[in-house]
């Protein structure tokens, strides 16, 4: 019983940082002033909906259950968002895209930090894995479009 508390604590977790990137993605897709961004991050919105989703499923076969569609109140990646906020109100686009790469990067720790127990997540690992790999894939194109942008500034 202890193994698949644990399972459901992580899986609530990780759920909890999708549906913050989730809605980070969405804020910052409301606030840019740039097409190519705003498809860009409703297209990573969307990503991490999905992920949340499947990870729900996982989530009810080991009888939990995750009613939150908003993220973790209390989580470590909810204090990342509010810097993306933060970053929004200034309707700059480098450092929306940094609060981005801030956040995406507390939720691959989470990924890792869950992906270190393989023994406890055996029925799950290759769908974390590729959930990771998903997020690392984004945060990788969030960096590439920031220098993008500083380097357009700086000339």
């Amino acid at each position: 019983m202890e193994h698949n508390d644990e399972v459901i604590s992580d899986l609530k977790g990780l759920i909890n940082i999708l549906n913050d990137g989730k809605e980070g993605y969405e804020s910052a897709s409301e606030t840019t002033d740039s097409i190519e961004l705003k498809g860009l991050f409703l297209k990573y919105s969307a990503q991490r909906a999905g992920y949340a989703m499947e990870l729900k499923d996982h989530l009810a076969q080991h009888g939990g259950e995750s009613e939150n569609e908003r993220g973790g109140l209390l989580g470590a990646l909810h204090r990342t968002w509010i810097d993306l906020k933060q970053a929004l109100s200034s309707k700059e686009d480098v450092s929306i895209l940094g609060s981005i790469e801030t956040g995406e990067k507390a939720a691959i720790e989470k990924f890792d930090a869950v992906l270190d127990d393989p023994a406890t997540h055996a029925d799950h690992m290759e769908l974390l894995q590729k959930q990771r790999t998903g997020i690392r894939e984004a945060l990788t194109e969030m960096e590439t479009y920031r220098h993008r942008l500083e380097n357009l500034n700086d000339a």
